[in-house]
């Protein structure tokens, strides 16, 4: 005998799935601050992920996406069997910041963060982003772009060291320290001009050496698992793969 699923939304952001007056499972929806749209569900009886997945994509507005952890196909397949469709994979990795001295590659000097130029570092942070869009995508970067006036994807310029190369602004390197936790770096670039000249190492030691003097003793990375440059850099400075996430989306 099939059982009903009732699905209710108890919030604005909330979905519930109940049969026989027992919860089996819920929704959640989340906006993040670059825009991006994400759902959950976790369910304690299958047959309640269906209907939920249902409910929740005839209320919210397209394109919404969602996260897997690395290696739980089934709740892979349960999305994609709601629609949604593989959009990238992306590495975490952990990085201690003891043992480094912070020094650049030879003809590449680092302004520390909230020494840089702001009108410099707006422009490079746009060259950057137009080169990334052109090739693979601004999408395969882990950054989130917090919300700003139109046009601006720059709103703390405190946050960013920058590397100067052959008396140019060169790359940058943003990293968030959120309570006592691990840090984060949340965009690591380099323009396409400047690139293979130790830049990008040397912001990243750069940027661990500082957390490292600051009393912050690890930080975390995400990196989109084709971007094979960016995940030999992390490795080659000792970075530990912890896991990786599968990234969907329901155009």
């Amino acid at each position: 005998m099939n059982t009903t699923v009732q699905i209710t939304r108890v919030g604005e952001t909330q979905w519930q799935a109940v049969t026989d007056d027992v919860v089996v499972g819920h929704g959640d929806f989340s906006q993040r601050p670059d825009g991006r749209r994400f759902v959950s569900i976790d369910v304690w009886d299958d047959a309640a992920f269906a209907p939920l997945a249902t409910a929740m994509l005839a209320a919210l507005p397209a394109p919404l996406r969602t996260l897997v952890a690395g290696g739980d196909t089934a709740l892979a397949a349960h999305w994609e069997r709601a629609g949604f469709v593989p959009e990238r994979q992306e590495w975490e990795y952990e990085l201690s910041t003891a043992g480094r001295d912070g020094r650049p590659a030879p003809g590449v000097t680092i302004l520390p963060a909230g020494t840089a130029d702001e009108a410099e570092l707006r422009l490079l942070e746009r060259q950057i982003r137009a080169e990334v869009e052109a090739s693979s995508g601004w999408y395969s970067m882990p950054a989130e772009v917090r919300p700003g006036p139109p046009g601006d994807t720059l709103i703390d310029p405190s946050l960013y060291a920058v590397a100067v190369h052959e008396g140019r602004y060169a790359g940058l390197v943003r990293v968030v320290r959120r309570g006592r936790g691990p840090a984060r770096v949340g965009l690591l670039a380099v323009r396409a001009a400047h690139q293979r000249q130790g830049i990008g190492r040397s912001l990243l030691a750069h940027a661990l050496h500082v957390l490292h003097e600051a009393g912050t003793g690890t930080a975390r990375a995400e990196v989109d698992r084709s971007r094979t440059a960016a995940t030999a850099l992390l490795e080659g400075l000792g970075a530990e793969r912890t896991g990786h996430l599968l990234h969907l989306i329901h155009p």
